[in-house]
């Protein structure tokens, strides 16, 4: 959520930047300085108020005690009169306060200046790629149907259970789910972040403080009767830890990985995108989460993506970075950048990883700062995440690039969590 102060002082300033998410603000912004005009106006009428109040209240002792009863009792009720135009000026104060306050949540967090002006993914920058495209045999499958043939994953068996994109991982299948989880774990902990298993349900609040809710509503799966919500990511639960608490800048950056089934809706998915693995309605994912001091969080994203590109790396797929422009980043998001690796039979980029910067957009929400020594007042936390790793497009690209006649081999990094080099 964007600063409200900020957004008087910079009314304009706010409207260009979110222009370039394509997001026209320029309503909503002024709203927000109207509305904030009137609170003022409103505020200062109750303080008038308030204070010749106060002045007639120390005179009606003195009035009765001067024998001047009829010019008491019109006092008193003067003060009467200016207690319900107070109670009423607060009811409107408040009623104000909470409209300014509907409007501000609906503004998209400001795009980092570096940014790409674009309307979607096919403005996104590419920023680095690494590795040779595998040059395939033309009787080489896609994952699907390497899945079908080697027994690893049902997807027919899922929509019984549950329906589409809900599959079955079995045998040497689930075994490799199991792997890859683990492997991306130990790296995470080889690299200082504490493992947290969270629920994998959330509340309104934790919903809305990560900036899911009000915007991605449609998209999360509700359990209606308890206003509960199924998480789309551990970012949720993890990020909430820190909702409502003041930290010490000596213990900064806190540092969060964890493993979690995440469930989306992907309302609108149709067509030949959403074959296999590609998107699915329930899905395993590693994620780590970093609080971080505003002046170091920038640093701690290029860490985190490089955190990223090395477990990418490690397991010999052919990847590349792009930075998103404005109509591709999400709506809480100052700066991201995607991972994509390359599916050899689908001949395609498949995303398997967003790391981002929120910059103080998230802290807003849940009231996450930090104490500094020797500065009186709590700073406003930046919060920042990152995919590490999404599960279904690495399995899809590790199937189909890793194919062989004999059997479909597994990255050497791998074999101690999988206790096999082949799948036949």
């Amino acid at each position: 959520m964007l600063n409200l102060k900020f957004i008087q002082d910079n009314p304009e300033l706010v409207v260009e930047k979110l222009k370039r998410k394509n997001f026209d603000a320029s309503e909503i912004v002024s709203n927000i300085i109207d509305l904030n005009t009137k609170k003022n106006k409103l505020q200062g009428e109750a303080d008038s108020a308030k204070a010749e109040m106060n002045k007639i209240s120390k005179e009606i002792g003195m009035l009765f005690r001067e024998g001047k009863h009829e010019e008491a009792n019109a006092a008193k009720e003067r003060t009467a009169e200016l207690k319900e135009n107070i109670k009423n000026f607060d009811a409107d104060f408040a009623a104000i306060e909470e409209k300014v306050y509907e409007l501000q949540v609906l503004l998209p967090n400001l795009p980092h200046e570096s940014v790409p002006v674009g309307k979607g993914e096919d403005d996104n920058e590419v920023i680095k790629q690494v590795g040779e495209i595998p040059a395939m045999d033309e009787k080489a499958l896609p994952h699907w149907e390497l899945a079908a043939k080697y027994n690893l994953i049902d997807f027919e068996l899922g929509v019984k259970l549950t329906g589409a994109g809900f599959p079955v991982y079995r045998g040497k299948g689930a075994q490799l789910q199991r792997a890859l989880i683990n492997f991306f774990l130990a790296e995470a902990s080889k690299a200082g972040y504490e493992e947290i298993q969270p629920p994998l349900a959330v509340n309104e609040a934790s919903g809305f403080g990560t900036g899911q809710l009000p915007d991605k509503e449609g998209q999360m799966y509700h359990i209606t009767e308890d206003n509960l919500y199924l998480i789309p990511t551990a970012e949720v639960p993890v990020t909430n830890i820190y909702r409502d608490v003041i930290l010490d800048a000596k213990d900064l950056p806190y540092k969060n990985t964890a493993y979690s089934a995440c469930f989306r809706r992907e309302a609108g998915s149709y067509g030949k995108d959403v074959r296999g693995l590609n998107r699915l309605h329930q899905f395993d994912k590693v994620e780590i989460v970093q609080i971080a001091h505003p002046d170091k969080s920038y640093g701690i994203l290029d860490e985190m993506v490089a955190h990223v590109e090395g477990l990418v790396a490690k397991l010999g797929l052919p990847y590349r970075i792009l930075r998103l422009c404005g109509g591709d980043i999400s709506f809480a998001s100052a700066l991201t950048f995607d991972f994509e690796v390359f599916s050899a039979a689908q001949e395609k980029w498949l995303e398997v990883s967003s790391v981002s910067n929120f910059e103080s957009f998230q802290s807003n929400r849940l009231k996450l700062r930090f104490r500094e020594e020797g500065v009186k007042k709590p700073q406003i936390a930046h919060t920042l995440n990152g995919s590490a790793l999404a599960l279904p497009r690495i399995v899809a690209a590790l199937l189909e690039n890793y194919q062989t006649p004999e059997g479909i081999k597994i990255p050497e990094v791998l074999v101690p969590f999988t206790g096999f080099d082949m799948i036949s």
